[in-house]
């Protein structure tokens, strides 16, 4: 059995026996570890977090955090509900703190629980801004991202054992070069480009999150032309990064905001904040 042959049994494999519904486009996922071994896991990670971590408390930028949070999972819920995924949310544990640094960062882990940095919040720069980030944060937890990328990492492990045991003996020379292209390709190839799609997937459904939660999805793309303007052209180019560029994100947002409005006026929203 060839190199192709190897990889080739090993995916259809792992496709067979792992795989989980992403519970808002249908599609089938990795899921090569259970959400009842991912959530204690983050959970536990979450609090080591904070636990080193200077915690920003009771202020009104710590308040606005929790209140756009919660109504960012309230349409979650919403959605999910109307569309027949009732108690999807039943293992979820939201959570949203704010930790005091300049990083220009927000992030989610598996299960519902959401970190900001203070250094996020001026290109936020109001609440539907942070609403914008919220949404796209949420989709992350709720889409199992986090478990994807893991099962995803696992299956680039578990194809390098099974290409390297396919070269084995063909000598010093061909497994170098073996190693070499395999994470190179793997990378750029696969695990960047999945990377990116679910960042887009967290742009597009988020934007319809935030607006189902009342605020403006025109926004969105206001925020990342903000962020554009911070990364002063330092962002590397879209196909080395895990990350869609700015431009890329501005034109997506600025196409899917008219669709998510027509989505929240499904739900009865038909102003936003």
């Amino acid at each position: 059995m060839n190199l192709k042959q190897h990889i080739a049994l090993l995916g259809v494999t792992i496709l067979m026996v792992a795989c989980s519904t992403n519970p808002f486009t249908g599609k089938k996922t990795l899921a090569l570890v259970p959400n009842s071994q991912i959530f204690p896991a983050a959970f536990a990670q979450y609090n080591q977090v904070l636990q080193e971590s200077e915690l920003e408390k009771g202020t009104a930028d710590a308040q606005m955090i929790t209140r756009v949070g919660e109504k960012i999972a309230k349409a979650a819920e919403r959605w999910l509900n109307a569309n027949g995924k009732a108690g999807y949310l039943k293992d979820y544990k939201w959570e949203y703190n704010l930790i005091k640094s300049d990083q220009l960062n927000a992030w989610a882990m598996p299960g519902g629980k959401i970190a900001f940095y203070t250094g996020i919040l001026p290109v936020a720069k109001t609440e539907t801004g942070v609403a914008a980030i919220m949404g796209h944060e949420v989709v992350h937890a709720i889409a199992n991202h986090g478990q994807q990328r893991m099962s995803a990492g696992q299956i680039q492990q578990v194809a390098g054992v099974a290409g390297a045991v396919a070269v084995s003996g063909k000598g010093q020379a061909t497994q170098q070069i073996f190693a070499q292209a395999f994470g190179l390709g793997s990378q750029l190839g696969v695990m960047l480009p999945f990377g990116r799609s679910h960042e887009t997937e967290a742009d597009k459904i988020g934007i319809t999150l935030m607006a189902i939660a009342g605020y403006n999805p025109d926004e969105a793309a206001n925020l990342w032309r903000r962020m554009k303007a911070q990364s002063k052209g330092q962002a590397p180019p879209e196909f080395m990064s895990t990350h869609p560029s700015n431009d890329t994100r501005i034109a997506n947002l600025t196409k899917w905001a008219p669709e998510a409005k027509a989505t929240a006026r499904k739900f009865g929203v038909t102003s936003f904040k």
